[in-house]
């Protein structure tokens, strides 16, 4: 069962060397994605309903920097996620995110961003102001819903529609001292929350897909 993260998990990033810093993530991090993957693969097929199955990254193309922070994937293909819509938790050396992402992989781009952007009154509505959105998932920073207004939503989706490797996240950042992040039980409940809050917006990204 999932005992939480510790301080020891964010310190991986911080180990010098790729062989050593994936070491530390393959010993101290993967069992917990495991852990919570498991749970959330089930409660992910119960909304959605299909199977979903759990990735975790392997960052098998590194050869010589150590990866700044690592993750989960949970989608619908057993094969991999990248080229679709799926949900992802994972580290930095700061904060955990919890995303539904669409990264720039996905090979229909087009139709999900009109998909959404059909229903952008709809989905404003179900974002929550504590959010956060990416607009690239290999960088820390991301804008706090409450910053931005409809038509900013808007652009964000237009750019993702309109430029190739262009990127749409949205989810939750938790600080690494935000005492959620200790308790398992606690973690794993918000995780599910804010996946099943964003479940609208999987779901309509595969609407005349």
């Amino acid at each position: 069962m999932f005992s939480g993260f510790t301080n020891n998990d964010f310190d991986t990033f911080h180990i010098e060397g790729l062989e050593e810093r994936m070491e530390a993530i393959k010993t101290r991090i993967q069992p917990k994605f495991k852990e919570i993957g498991e749970t959330l693969c089930g409660d992910l097929a119960a909304v959605s309903g299909n199977e979903m199955f759990l990735h975790i990254a392997k960052h098998a193309r590194r050869t010589v920097n150590p990866p700044k922070d690592t993750w989960l994937a949970i989608c619908h293909d057993k094969r991999g996620y990248k080229k679709h819509p799926h949900f992802q938790v994972g580290l930095f050396d700061d904060h955990v995110f919890i995303w539904y992402a669409l990264i720039y992989e996905v090979p229909n781009k087009q139709q999900i961003a009109s998909n959404l952007l059909n229903e952008l009154d709809t989905i404003s509505q179900i974002i929550p102001n504590d959010y956060v959105i990416s607009l690239d998932h290999m960088k820390k920073q991301a804008t706090n819903v409450s910053d931005i207004d409809s038509s900013e939503l808007e652009s964000m989706l237009v750019r993702f529609r309109d430029v190739k490797k262009a990127e749409f996240l949205v989810g939750r950042h938790l600080d690494k001292n935000d005492p959620t992040l200790n308790n398992g039980e606690a973690f794993l409940q918000t995780a599910k929350n804010t996946m099943e809050t964003l479940m609208p917006l999987y779901k309509l990204a595969f609407r005349n897909v």
